[in-house]
């Protein structure tokens, strides 16, 4: 790859790779982010629609699943582009590289557009985080995947400006492939929460 650098050697031939050892790092604090969302999870399951709705809305009435159904086809989407992009820094092609990320970002923002609409959508009808323990842990579940989305496609946007600028250097891939597993963490959270607040809930 253009511009990377190579593989230090430390003294009696043992091989340090400094990519390897800052993505087990990141591994680490994914498992990390993986017990917040266990935990948000674990408080939404406690707070059921049935015993917490106090006279709110349930379950049925917040959970549109075909509308989460095209959020999750843009989240999968967006996962392939990012794929598609790590194709070609494999290739080299810089601009290849661009293009998927660029890609990978618009149909980012569509995911946090269909999320904003459902939220003011809900918002609009008077169901508000305060009305019950139920509502509380829908939103805050659902928000915190959407701000680590958010977060994400700020992440992909200085990526795209770092390839730009600077090439592939190692720092550059390296967040690369963070960002890749960062990415494609918050797509497997997302089907998590397809299943467990979407569908379980229309039912």
């Amino acid at each position: 790859m253009s511009g990377a650098q190579p593989v230090l050697w430390l003294p009696g031939g043992e091989e340090h790779d400094p990519i390897a050892n800052k993505t087990f790092g990141f591994w680490l604090y994914m498992m990390s982010d993986a017990l917040i969302f266990a935990a948000l999870f674990a408080a939404y399951g406690v707070l059921d629609h049935r015993f917490n709705a106090a006279g709110g809305a349930t379950a049925r009435q917040v959970a549109h699943p075909v509308d989460a159904f095209w959020q999750t086809l843009a989240v999968f989407a967006s996962v392939l582009a990012y794929s598609l992009a790590m194709v070609k820094l494999k290739a080299g092609s810089r601009l290849g590289v661009l293009l998927g990320l660029g890609a990978a970002a618009l149909l980012g923002l569509v995911f946090i557009g269909l999320e904003i609409a459902d939220f003011a959508s809900l918002i609009g009808q008077g169901i508000t985080p305060e009305r019950s323990g139920f509502l509380s842990m829908f939103f805050v579940l659902v928000a915190v995947h959407g701000l680590h989305m958010l977060f994400g496609l700020l992440w992909i946007a200085v990526m795209m400006a770092q390839v730009a600028l600077k090439g592939f250097t190692t720092e550059v891939v390296t967040r690369l492939l963070t960002l890749r597993l960062f990415w494609t963490f918050q797509a497997s959270i997302w089907v998590c929460v397809f299943v467990f607040v979407y569908l379980r809930g229309a039912f």
